[in-house]
Order: structure tokens, then sequence, then C-alpha cells
């Protein structure tokens, strides 16, 4: 393992699972399991959609980046699901990489509208997942490519994911 990596941590657009598979991945483990997002809405007091509407998306990048940082910087293992934007600023990506194991989460767009076009706490959506997912997909094409491994979640299930993710931080150790 390299020195000082003691994350595992999952990227990827909303909806590919990282919550999920981060709590699995947590409990096998018996490690800490951090949702960035989370984390944000406990700093802040406040949710996610209301941080977009009150303060901007730029603003809401600056508060996850200072998030990432600190999570990365903690001292003990942790399993670190994070949102979906959180790769577009080279100083998380930068973060993740020094710290922990990166594993990038895909799907489909189809399997993503369906798990996200429900819910109403994704500010990025703006209530129209079907017309929205695919543009945001083209737009980060790219973004998770920085990750150590890649995994297309479509027709996994969670417990696939897990193992799959646990293979590849088993060969780095």
């Amino acid at each position: 393992m390299e020195t000082g990596t003691n994350k595992i941590v999952l990227v990827g657009f909303m909806g590919t699972g990282k919550s999920t598979v981060s709590r699995l991945l947590a409990d096998e483990l018996g490690w800490l399991r951090i949702d960035t997002d989370d984390e944000i809405v406990e700093r802040e007091g406040r949710p996610i959609a209301a941080i977009f509407a009150e303060a901007g998306e730029e603003s809401f990048r600056r508060i996850e980046s200072e998030v990432i940082e600190s999570v990365m910087n903690a001292p003990g293992p942790a399993v670190v699901a994070t949102g979906g934007g959180a790769p577009l600023a080279e100083r998380n990506r930068q973060a993740m990489l020094a710290r922990g194991y990166v594993v990038a989460l895909k799907a489909d767009a189809s399997h993503i509208i369906a798990r996200v076009q429900a819910d109403p706490a994704r500010p990025l959506l703006a209530g129209d997942a079907e017309n929205r997912v695919p543009l945001l997909l083209e737009q980060r094409r790219s973004v998770y490519d920085f990750a150590h491994s890649i995994i297309d979640t479509t027709s996994m299930t969670a417990e696939e994911v897990a193992a799959a993710i646990m293979e590849g931080w088993k060969r780095r150790l």
C-alpha cells in the first residue's frame, strides 16, 4: 500500500451507488464511513439544495473542497463517499489521490435517471432528470478518469461492486 493511504474514496456521478456501496465497505472493514455531502449539511446546518439556492454553486464547491481536505487529512481509516461534483476541483482530486484508494463508479444514463429522478434533494437536476442527466454526464465524461479504478455499476448489485472494490484494495496492499 502507498504510504499514507488509509481511505477508500468513492467518486462518480449521482446515482451510481456511492452511498450504498460505502456503507457495505465500511461495515466489512470495520472502518468509519464518511459521506462528504452529509458532512457539508452538518457543518452548514442546512440542506445542500438550500446552499445552492442561497449561496450558489461556487460557494457550495468551496465548502465541499474544505470538507474534503479535512476528511482526507483525518488520521483514521475511512470509506469516503463524495458528492458527484467533488472531482471537478483539481485540489479535491489531489487530496483524494494523496491519501486514498480512489474508485470511480459509473452507470449508464437510463439507470442513473431511474435511481435519482424522484429525489428532490438533487439541485443540479432542477426537477428534470431525463434531460439534465445526459447533459451532465457528457460535461463530466472524463472527470472521474483520475481514479485508481473505474467500475461500471449498471448491471451490478451493490454487494458485487463492494466485492470488486475490496479485491482492488487488497491488490494494492
